[in-house]
């Protein structure tokens, strides 16, 4: 299973958030975790089922969101 494999939407599963592998685990919940200072391996240990795959594609998944070419605000 490659990287653009681990990350699933579902409309079934968490309201059709991407998750991890069809679990229901949300991306955002790991980015979350990641960004409240938790490295890869403390979250890990905190979900036993999950492989350091699976958060290296949320991360890579997070970085193609933010690869826009132009963000407009309205003032």
């Amino acid at each position: 299973m490659n990287a653009h494999n681990r990350i699933t939407i579902n409309p079934n599963i968490c309201h059709g958030k991407p998750t991890i592998r069809g679990l229901r685990y949300p991306v955002e919940t790991m980015l979350e975790l990641f960004s409240a200072g938790m490295s890869l391996d403390e979250i890990l240990d905190d979900y036993e089922d999950l492989e350091r795959e699976d958060l290296l594609a949320v991360l890579a998944y997070a970085a193609r969101l933010s690869q826009v070419k132009r963000i407009e605000t309205t003032l």
